[in-house]
């Protein structure tokens, strides 16, 4: 594919956007009101990964020119990991867990960051996965694979639960990632006796619904909360500032079914633009907050704190 126009201007119009955006790094929650609920976004700290993980699709000159608008040079770039902490009457609710002690060194803060915030984890009651990869899952156990969590309730949607227990999980993922599988099943093994499944469309809590959004992996969901315009809980849908969202039809190595994925990617977007919902982005700038706006043919991400 040659550096197209849209590639430029996207990298060109949003190379100032993405160095205002805040850094992930910060060890204090972000914190905000949306309707009936106190949302928090907490730092689980960040993966360090390959650049040209984002998108195999591209030349390297398309994937330098928006990285480089991205502040992200070299061969590998930091992913913020930004945990979603919801009160909700008597609730507190987390959506995913983050990477726990054994993903990468970078990752697995949640704890610690939710301490010094002086928020006491024993005091979440209820669990929300978005999807079982590593940086979502992997914090359910300690390092004695005992639950780090025992009192509270998880929520999982009841595909993503089949696939990762199926034998399709091994045969559909590459042999470096063969340890996902192990891990998935690790992680649900310990907190399978307080897990209730829900599917696409369950209001899995008071006012939070969940949506199907499949392709990152088989049964990934994103969570809708209501109230105003609406705020969306996004998974790994769209994963990087300004790739996702210029060029959501470039396929990340990490979707499990990427022409699916790519129709999701669409179809939140669009949904997210059209409605002017908020979003928080897990794998966006910490904290990931913001909205979606329509730009030279496709998209960009507006960070809103």
């Amino acid at each position: 594919m040659p550096l197209t126009r849209r590639t430029l201007l996207a990298a060109t119009a949003a190379t100032a956007a993405a160095h205002a955006l805040p850094a992930f790094a910060a060890a204090s929650p972000v914190t905000f009101r949306h309707g009936a609920f106190e949302v928090s976004v907490v730092s689980d700290g960040h993966l360090v990964l390959p650049t040209a993980f984002l998108a195999p699709d591209a030349t390297p000159e398309q994937r330098a020119a928006l990285l480089k608008a991205a502040g992200q040079t070299g061969e590998t770039y930091d992913s913020p990991t930004n945990i979603t902490l919801i009160r909700s009457g008597n609730d507190l609710i987390l959506i995913d867990m983050g990477s726990g002690d054994r993903f990468m060194p970078t990752a697995g803060k949640l704890w610690d960051n939710l301490k010094a915030a002086d928020i006491d984890k024993s005091k979440i009651t209820k669990v929300i996965f978005t999807h079982g990869h590593p940086d979502h899952l992997w914090g359910a156990v300690d390092d004695l694979d005992d639950m780090t969590l025992p009192n509270a309730t998880f929520y999982i949607a009841g595909a993503e639960w089949n696939f990762w227990q199926s034998d399709d999980a091994t045969r559909g993922l590459p042999a470096e990632r063969a340890g996902f599988v192990t891990g998935a099943r690790r992680n649900y093994a310990a907190i399978k006796e307080r897990v209730k499944m829900f599917k696409p469309g369950d209001e899995v809590q008071s006012g939070i619904h969940a949506v199907a959004t499949p392709g990152h992996t088989q049964g990934h969901v994103v969570l809708a909360l209501a109230g105003g315009d609406g705020l969306i809980v996004g998974g790994d849908v769209l994963t990087h500032p300004l790739i996702s969202f210029a060029h959501p039809e470039w396929r990340p190595l990490a979707d499990h079914v990427p022409e699916q994925a790519v129709a999701t990617r669409k179809m939140l977007l669009d949904r997210l633009a059209a409605d002017r919902s908020k979003l928080i982005g897990f794998h966006l700038p910490y904290p990931g907050v913001g909205t979606v706006e329509r730009k030279d043919g496709a998209y960009r991400f507006v960070a809103a704190v």
